[in-house]
């Protein structure tokens, strides 16, 4: 496991899912996006994730991205694949179902909307993490689940679940990953989901990032990450002060309706999301196009 913390050290991508004007996944745009990223620099994938829009894809759609993703990025990078959701037995299905051969690890988040006990979100991680195929990367992300995974629950999964590789902290709380990162076993990952966080999160220890903004900004953020990873935090500052802005825009509404916009005026995907997710409103476009001119 301790060689999965150096392979997924740096920049992940959480890549959104490029839809056609009537709804399908538009694979050559997912293709193009793919390219982007990695020509951009970032040193892993994660496919699948809650940017993808996963709620609003079928089981089917899902195991065919994943493949192609695969296909694509033909092992030029590692690739991650995100499986979660709030019923561990439907969970632990796919986990024997998806095509993960390729995959170096899943991304899974927490249980949303039941606002399980911190015994359940330990006991269901360990129910996964004995059933996967491939190491398990926890995911804490309170704004979308509800329930926030504590620093004593997620180093208790570290320390005592086999199989039970790293986490993605998305929880905005600086205290609790300096927590994770004091107390965490030497081969356990711990990255960053909170894009505006990466920088100060870096001085702490961190090993990096799973980001949005690396979409549509792969070069900068993933040398912005490199240089805090360095502790060269001059050159980390120069790189994220003008991604500020770029910090609420991606997420003033909705995250992926943000990237989606950056994405659009970049030419490499079209406009459209699945309902209940809407483009962004005229004004908030509007800033996104000023940014980019």
């Amino acid at each position: 496991m301790s060689s999965l913390r150096n392979q997924l050290k740096g920049t992940g991508v959480a890549l959104i899912t490029p839809f056609t004007s009537n709804g399908d996944v538009d694979y050559p745009a997912l293709e193009k996006l793919i390219h982007y990223t990695i020509s951009g620099g970032v040193e892993y994938l994660v496919t699948l994730g809650t940017t993808g829009e996963t709620p609003t894809l079928s089981k089917q759609e899902k195991k065919d991205i994943v493949q192609f993703t695969f296909a694509t990025v033909n092992k030029q990078v590692p690739v991650v694949v995100g499986i979660g959701g709030n019923n561990t037995r439907e969970i632990i299905e796919e986990l024997g179902t998806f095509p993960l051969d390729e995959a170096v690890a899943v991304l899974s988040a927490a249980p949303y909307y039941s606002k399980p006990s911190q015994e359940g979100i330990y006991q269901h991680y360990k129910a996964l993490a004995a059933a996967s195929p491939k190491p398990i990367l926890l995911y804490n992300v309170p704004g979308r689940t509800g329930r926030n995974v504590e620093a004593a629950t997620t180093l208790r999964l570290a320390h005592e679940v086999e199989n039970i590789a790293g986490i993605k902290e998305a929880g905005n709380n600086m205290v609790q990953v300096m927590h994770i990162l004091k107390d965490r076993p030497k081969s356990f990952l711990v990255v960053s989901g909170d894009d505006d966080l990466v920088m100060p999160q870096l001085a702490c220890g961190i090993d990096g990032v799973i980001s949005v903004a690396a979409n549509c900004f792969p070069r900068n953020f993933s040398e912005m990450v490199r240089a805090g990873l360095d502790f060269d935090f001059a050159a980390a500052k120069l790189l994220n002060d003008p991604m500020l802005e770029v910090y609420n825009l991606l997420f003033a509404e909705n995250n992926p309706a943000g990237v989606k916009a950056f994405l659009t005026e970049l030419g490499i995907i079209q406009n459209n999301l699945r309902l209940p997710l809407v483009p962004l409103s005229e004004a908030l476009y509007e800033k996104v196009r000023l940014y980019l001119s």
